[in-house]
């Protein structure tokens, strides 16, 4: 019970510590991210990944403390059958709890996550070592309960869990809070009738020379953005598992962001002051690209869309991003962006978002599944070519 206890602790103290740098850096990538389908970042950052706002690698492992907390209360034979039986009762909670969540994990998101997995095994460890060594069923309700109060009113007992439950308490007012992330259901593949249609109809889309560099990918997705476009926010949620995907694999798939803000001040095609923190938005990107945040104050920005100002930009490009020469390089971002626009508009930009695969432009957007099988039609195509 204890090799059980001791391996959910750990477990649950890794998969805490991935949590806590999820949340903070969202550009953080841990061990356990090991590709598209065995992934801890999809699970922590699900709706499944918390429990009432608490993340519930946190509860893990403040469950498994307090396994082991009762293992050292009730040392000694004549209270083995007393700890074995409270155990039971509270691994039968935390069993049915870790089977919801494998549940949410493998059928639901679609995702592996290895540290979950890990505590599976040590909760159903630690209940069928406490189901073979508890007393009979019959009893066991209140000896359990009376047993586990028994067990904690020494002296010693006394202050172990009073110091547990300050550090839970700690713990769980301490932990910082994510920003909640849109759902997204995992990747879909279309019926071969859908992809077929689908072929067809990419085909018949109007094909433009763009004169952006991309490294020899078999598969340049460029796509023309706004930061306060709810659509752009839209697709950029929609299309994380995509990117995850074929992050590892540059030379398939090359995924480029241009700025096409909807604000007059830097996109001279538009006349009308739709969206006016978009420009700064984009500026404070381009910056962010020398610092080596861009993907983080990008995430930033679409997390805090309904935010935005021209004020908490610049916050967020100081905060977020590390960016402290805001002002400086202020002119010579905003003419980047304003080079960006123009491409846009030769390119018969009208709206945001606007994408361009392998050339053929796609205006406002698709679905995940459609991305998805365009991209896997193109590396075919480039696979049969010499």
């Amino acid at each position: 019970m204890v090799g059980f206890a001791l391996l959910g602790f750990g477990a649950s103290a890794a998969a805490t510590w991935v949590h806590y740098n999820l949340i903070k850096n969202p550009d953080y990538s841990s061990f356990c991210d090991v590709n598209a389908t065995v992934s801890c970042r999809q699970a922590y950052l699900s709706a499944y990944g918390s429990l009432g706002g608490v993340p519930v690698a946190l509860l893990g492992l403040l469950f498994f403390a307090l396994i082991l907390l009762i293992v050292w209360a009730g040392r000694g034979k004549k209270r083995q059958e007393t700890v074995a039986g409270s155990i039971l009762v509270l691994s039968t909670v935390g069993l049915a709890m870790a089977v919801y969540l494998a549940f949410a994990s493998f059928f639901v998101l679609g995702h592996v996550c290895p540290l979950c997995v890990a505590t599976y095994v040590a909760v159903a460890g630690v209940f069928a070592m406490a189901f073979v060594a508890s007393p009979p069923m019959a009893t066991l309700g209140g000896d359990a309960l009376g047993g586990l109060r028994d067990l904690v009113s020494s002296a010693g007992s006394t202050v172990a869990t009073t110091l547990l439950a300050i550090v839970a308490v700690v713990l769980i007012a301490s932990f910082p809070k994510p920003e909640q992330r849109p759902y997204v259901p995992p990747l879909q593949p279309l019926a071969e009738s859908e992809r077929l249609e689908l072929e067809k109809w990419f085909d018949l889309q109007p094909k433009v020379d763009l004169p952006f560099p991309h490294n020899q990918a078999k598969v340049v997705i460029v796509k023309f953005n706004d930061y306060q476009c709810p659509p752009c926010r839209g697709t950029y949620f929609a299309f994380e598992p995509i990117v995850a995907k074929y992050k590892d694999r540059p030379q398939d798939v090359s995924f480029l962001l241009k700025h096409f803000p909807l604000d007059p001040k830097c996109n001279p095609g538009v006349t009308n002051v739709a969206h006016p923190a978009a420009c700064d938005a984009a500026a404070a990107a381009v910056m962010a690209q020398s610092h080596g945040t861009f993907d983080k104050l990008t995430d930033w920005f679409f997390m805090h869309q309904n935010e935005l100002t021209p004020a908490l930009v610049r916050s967020a490009a100081s905060d977020v991003a590390g960016i402290k020469d805001f002002d400086a390089r202020y002119a010579e971002a905003l003419a980047q962006v304003r080079a960006d626009a123009t491409i846009g508009q030769k390119l018969g930009v009208e709206s945001t978002p606007t994408f361009f695969i392998n050339q053929r432009k796609i205006a406002g957007g698709i679905s995940p599944s459609a991305l998805d099988a365009i991209i896997d039609l193109e590396l075919r195509r480039a696979a049969k070519q010499p």
